[in-house]
């Protein structure tokens, strides 16, 4: 950047109130988060919990399809875990907003621990059934409904200097990626040695690493106002909130979308490995954990940027990429052609979900950012229920492999769709991009690839 580049931009920040970011050298920029304690403290816990998590998802769908080997009931069991968010996120949105919002995460965590442990001793004692694992999927879903919400609005407080929010989104990407890649394959593993009640009983110790992280945290931040108003006032506050703000409303329309025809190939993939791949619990391993470095890559390349300028634009595109991944998928029956489609896969859906994620987060408002989120989740997991029941069911009458395709035929569709929206959109969060420094303000612009969002 040259000095009068430099000058333009303290001028800039200087009109708009907003800080100048930092300046790191060399690659150090990608782990800047990293500087703040309380997010460091984070970063620790939840990389061993994800690991558990992701264990537990699965040998959930190996459980219940070796039990069942019903792709209809693979279906019924994620729609049953994931509806709870669909129908309470609104009002645990609400919720968050008004609450301490790490009190809220250390209940959270520890009921899941709960859940995590009753599914293992079930399992293990060789009592487990369908019902049974219905059940706790409903429970884990409700807990989560909370959960998520409660974890995205808290990032803010973790990181106190906003210009590292972006960058901190990245990073929790980055570690749910990592966890994505080293949990199925540990799960695979030892289903293959011993019982997938293992895997559940891990789960739930490692819930203690992410609880002790965050009694540890010391957050000395300002205490936000909350209203006095009452729940259903703030909900349609929230909810109007939403509804008239064109780029939310936008992303999280795609986003709908996108759970609902392309998050639920997850829960085919059992059969994939199984049927079309003629493999086992190790083959469904390395197909989530191929994902998962596919995830990473993106997640990575995301911490690496400078700036939240450019995400919006690359919200259709990654989507794009999504739909292509599946397309490849379907069509594939070689394990290697296969791994490398859903790599591809897990490349689109991450920059698809981390850069909306960053977007949505840079622009909310604060005392709504609880509600914002609340939405953010119903998107993002609230519509994969009626995904994965729609899955099932399409997967039982035309196969699992034309149903992925079909389902990544119309994230294309979503993502053109969001691509004649996009002007719009870009239009709207400009002058909230300039009196948060982002891009020079009117007058003190460097050029139109300067003001690119």
């Amino acid at each position: 950047m040259t000095s009068e580049e430099e000058t333009i931009r303290a001028e800039a920040a200087e009109l708009t109130g907003a800080a100048e970011p930092r300046v790191f050298s060399g690659s150090s920029h990608a782990w800047r988060a990293l500087r703040h304690r309380n997010f460091r403290l984070f970063f620790g816990g939840q990389s061993i919990s994800l690991i558990g998590t992701w264990m537990t998802r699965i040998a959930t769908s190996w459980l219940v399809y070796r039990l069942t080997g019903s792709a209809l009931l693979l279906g019924t069991v994620s729609f049953a875990g994931q509806i709870p968010t669909f129908l309470v996120a609104p009002f645990a949105g609400v919720m968050v907003d008004r609450m301490d919002r790490r009190k809220v995460l250390v209940w959270t965590q520890a009921l899941s621990m709960v859940q995590s442990l009753a599914l293992a001793a079930l399992t293990l004692s060789h009592h487990i059934t369908i019902h049974w694992i219905l059940v706790l999927a409903v429970m884990q879903g409700t807990i989560n409904a909370f959960d998520m919400p409660g974890r995205q609005a808290f990032i803010v407080k973790m990181v106190e200097d906003r210009n590292d929010l972006s960058n901190a989104i990245a990073i929790n990407s980055s570690m749910v990626n990592m966890a994505r890649l080293v949990g199925p394959s540990l799960a695979g593993m030892l289903i293959a040695v011993s019982s997938e009640g293992w895997c559940f009983l891990i789960d739930g110790i490692s819930y203690l690493a992410v609880i002790a992280s965050l009694l540890m945290m010391r957050l000395d931040g300002p205490v936000v106002k909350r209203a006095a108003t009452s729940t259903l006032t703030e909900l349609k506050a929230g909810w109007t909130y939403v509804s008239e703000f064109l780029p939310v409303r936008t992303i999280l329309l795609l986003f709908a979308v996108i759970s609902l025809m392309g998050m639920p190939f997850v829960t085919l993939m059992p059969i994939f490995a199984a049927r079309v791949l003629h493999g086992g619990p190790n083959t469904l391993g390395f197909l989530m954990g191929a994902m998962g470095v596919g995830a990473l890559v993106s997640a990575l390349a995301l911490a690496a940027r400078k700036s939240v300028r450019g995400l919006v634009r690359m919200i259709p595109m990654a989507a794009a990429v999504f739909g292509l991944g599946l397309i490849g998928f379907g069509l594939s029956h070689w394990f290697w052609l296969s791994m490398a489609t859903v790599f591809v896969a897990g490349m689109g859906m991450m920059q698809g979900m981390a850069g909306s994620n960053t977007v949505i987060q840079t622009i909310v408002s604060e005392d709504k950012r609880g509600r914002v989120m609340s939405y953010y989740t119903m998107a993002f997991m609230g519509m994969a229920p009626f995904g994965s029941l729609l899955a099932g069911t399409l997967a039982h009458a035309i196969g699992a492999p034309w149903t992925v395709i079909l389902n990544g035929s119309a994230i294309l569709l979503g993502a053109a769709w969001f691509a004649t929206r996009l002007p719009a959109v870009r239009r709207e969060i400009r002058p909230i991009y300039q009196e948060m420094g982002i891009i020079p303000a009117e007058g003190l612009q460097l050029g139109e690839e300067e003001i690119q969002q």
